[in-house]
């Protein structure tokens, strides 16, 4: 039986964020695309039990659920620094991250032993002051050691690889697998009852995102008290992350009445597909994206975008949404203001955006990703 060991520890971070939603999604169909003679185990940090149970009931068919013997922000520190605990030694490993156990390999003593790596962006190295200290050092040492050591490089986008390869030289070692809609990512069975529940406005602009410097929350809600804006609540959905981002002072200081932004935190699947199937628009300004699974996630249930001209956004969405540019931050939130404006006014534009993002979507699977990660072992 060949084994390919999927590092999960994303899914037990303290803010999984898309990279969390990312792993478990590729695991589970690496799971159920695995070929004949082949199995799938993952690789976590100590957790508590209960945390194990709900990795085995989410990842159903894993052959074999490894836990290492330390804890997530030990286990990093070790693996920033070369020290391999308790992962390496036997077949391929599959990274959904730069959170891999990275070294040297003797290949007469370890044949078949190989790793692949996940940098989901380049972020650390253009937009250094959108993370913690730690967090850009984290991800630029272990970017380092991916280059001396990692057999393969996955990147989400075209417009990663070619941005990773002026920053580092990986040579032929870059992929591009990107994600897809969640397979979970369906209505309730109560849909009116849990929209009742959650108090969706009959009309709503709506944005996803960890609530961070990145995500471009700030010139959204300076946005809305544009003269031109539409007179829509913003709804935002998504845990809190770093940077202290308070969106009830940001309200306040654009002048507006605190009922005119919400934010609704982390959401079920069956309910954020709700708010996302229900949204009179979806709004995605981030100022820096690998991917931006939460724009191809509205335009699957056909919700029209405007989003930033962000590079990975213009090759994810192929036209298929408003676009913004970031430049002249100043003016930022008076673009975004008419662009969302426009969406609203034109019905015909409107639905126009809405057919060409279900399109879209649609050429995003999981299951494809999956078998590219196959592929790309086989290939090693």
């Amino acid at each position: 039986m060949t084994t390919l060991r999927v590092i999960i520890d994303q899914m037990v971070a303290t803010v999984p964020g898309g990279i969390g939603r990312y792993t478990e999604e590729l695991t589970r169909e690496l799971i159920a695309t695995a070929p004949r003679g082949c199995d799938v185990e993952a690789i976590v940090s100590k957790v508590p039990k209960d945390e194990l149970d709900g990795i085995l009931t989410r990842l159903p068919g894993l052959a074999e659920l490894t836990t290492l013997g330390l804890p997530r922000r030990e286990l990093a520190r070790a693996w920033q620094h070369g020290f391999a605990t308790g992962a390496r030694g036997r077949g391929m490993i599959h990274a959904t991250s730069l959170l891999a156990p990275l070294r040297k390999i003797d290949r007469t003593e370890s044949i078949g032993e190989q790793v692949a790596v996940t940098i989901h962006d380049v972020v650390p190295w253009t937009h250094p002051e959108t993370l913690t200290p730690h967090g850009v050092a984290w991800h630029k040492g272990l970017a380092r050691r991916a280059r001396r050591y990692a057999d393969a490089i996955v990147v989400p986008t075209h417009t990663v690889a070619s941005e990773l390869a002026d920053i580092m030289k990986f040579g032929d070692r870059i992929r591009v697998i990107g994600g897809a809609v969640s397979s979970h990512l369906v209505l309730p069975d109560d849909p009116e009852a849990r929209a009742e529940a959650l108090d969706l406005p009959a009309d709503y602009i709506l944005t996803v995102g960890t609530l961070e410097p990145r995500k471009g929350l700030a010139p959204l809600i300076r946005a809305l008290a544009d003269p031109g804006a539409p007179d829509f609540p913003l709804l935002i959905v998504g845990p809190k992350g770093w940077g202290d981002l308070d969106v009830a002072r940001l309200v306040a200081e654009a002048g507006l009445a605190p009922d005119r932004v919400r934010v609704l935190g982390f959401l079920s699947d069956s309910d954020l597909a709700l708010a996302l199937d229900r949204a009179s628009l979806f709004v995605f300004p981030s100022l820096a994206e690998g991917f931006g699974l939460p724009v191809v996630e509205a335009m699957h249930f056909g919700t029209p975008v405007v989003h930033s001209d962000a590079p990975a956004l213009l090759e994810v969405t192929a036209g298929a949404g408003i676009v913004v540019a970031r430049d002249d931050a100043a003016g930022y939130p008076e673009r975004l203001a008419e662009a969302m404006a426009s969406a609203l006014a034109d019905p015909e534009l409107y639905e126009r955006l809405s057919v060409a993002g279900y399109d879209r979507a649609q050429a995003f699977s999981w299951r494809d990703s999956a078998e590219k990660v196959w592929q790309l072992h086989a290939d090693l």
